[in-house]
């Protein structure tokens, strides 16, 4: 099984609520299972237009699903829970889900790039990723997360 961290984020609506239905929703998964979540986090938005706080939280998974495949089922879940398929860059969201690590693999395909490519550079997911894996490295960077 690979393991895979995935950041998670709201700004509309009940925040918690997606944050917690969109765990629940990853732990049903075929062939997956989160390990470990954060707590909850608020912080000010990055980029975009100017838009409500977030709560961000980052979930440790097992998976036995291929990154691509994993991903469009991230994709699925932001779907369901009410994030349109065509949204605003850095826009307000109800729901956020990030593909950051799996496996520590270096992948840069169309629509897929490992690690997020931001990752480094985001505190709103640093900090949640060190409270769940204080010993995850950056792949590129071997360097602990922090905020």
């Amino acid at each position: 099984m690979a393991v895979a961290f995935i950041g998670l984020g709201s700004n509309l609506g009940d925040r918690a609520q997606a944050l917690r239905l969109a765990l629940q929703k990853i732990g049903e998964l075929p062939k997956t299972r989160v390990m470990k979540s954060s707590t909850f986090h608020e912080t000010d938005p990055v980029g975009g237009p100017p838009q409500e706080k977030f709560l961000n939280a980052a979930a440790e998974l097992q998976t036995e699903l291929q990154p691509l495949e994993l991903l469009r089922s991230l994709q699925k879940i932001e779907e369901e829970i009410g994030r349109p398929a065509a949204h605003e860059r850095w826009g307000p969201r109800v729901i956020d889900l990030d593909l950051l690590d799996f496996d520590g693999l270096t992948l840069n395909r169309p629509g897929l790039e490992l690690p997020h490519p931001r990752l480094h550079e985001r505190p709103f997911v640093l900090i949640p990723l060190a409270e769940i894996a204080p010993e995850w490295r950056h792949p590129h960077a071997d360097r602990p997360p922090t905020g």
